[in-house]
C-alpha cells in the first residue's frame, strides 16, 4: 500500500498514543475525525496497522530479568518448528532466525535468575535444541516503538 505523508503522520501519532481520538489526530493532521477514521480503517484493512495493544512495563509486573539466547538446532529444524516450540514458553517475548553460527535468537523475560534458569531448562529440553548460548541483559539503553518512515518532502 502506498502511504502518503498524512497516512505516515497518522501512523506516527497512533504509535505514540494509540488511545488518541480521531478528533485529536485530525487536529494535528488537518483532517476531520471522520476522514481520519476512514484512513485508519484503510490502513487496518491493508495490513499497515496490524492492531492496537497496551504496552506493559515489565518491571511493574515483576519480570525484570531479560536474556537473549542463541539456539543451536539439529540439522533439519525448520523455522516453523522453532516458532511452535518457542510459543509454548510464556517467557519468550521474541524469536528470530538469524545468520551466523546460531540457528535462532530467542528473547526471554523472567521474574529473576531462578525463573530465567527454569525457562532456559525448558527451552533446552526441546527435542531439536542441541545447545544454547545466553546473554543476560544488564540494562536497556535504547528501546523505541515501531519506527515510522518520515514523510517524503
Amino acid at each position: 500500500m502506498q502511504m502518503d505523508a498524512v497516512d505516515q503522520r497518522i501512523v506516527a501519532l497512533l504509535v505514540a498514543d494509540a488511545r488518541a481520538s480521531y478528533a485529536d489526530i485530525g487536529s494535528k493532521v488537518a483532517l476531520s475525525a471522520p476522514a481520519v477514521k476512514r484512513r485508519v480503517d484503510r490502513l487496518r484493512s491493508s495490513g499497515v496497522i496490524k492492531g492496537f495493544t497496551a504496552v506493559i512495563d515489565p518491571a511493574a509486573v515483576g519480570w525484570t530479568t531479560e536474556a537473549f539466547v542463541e539456539l543451536f538446532c539439529t540439522g533439519r529444524t525448520t523455522p516453523a518448528q522453532i516458532t511452535v516450540a518457542t510459543r509454548r514458553h510464556p517467557e519468550v517475548i521474541g524469536a528470530y532466525t538469524v545468520s551466523g553460527e546460531a540457528d535462532a535468537l530467542v528473547h526471554l523475560r523472567a521474574a529473576d535468575i531462578a525463573h530465567l534458569e527454569q525457562a532456559l531448562e525448558r527451552l533446552r529440553a526441546e527435542p531439536f535444541v542441541t545447545s544454547t548460548r545466553s546473554m543476560i541483559v544488564l540494562s536497556r539503553l535504547v528501546e523505541t516503538p515501531t519506527v515510522v518512515p518520515a514523510p517524503s518532502e
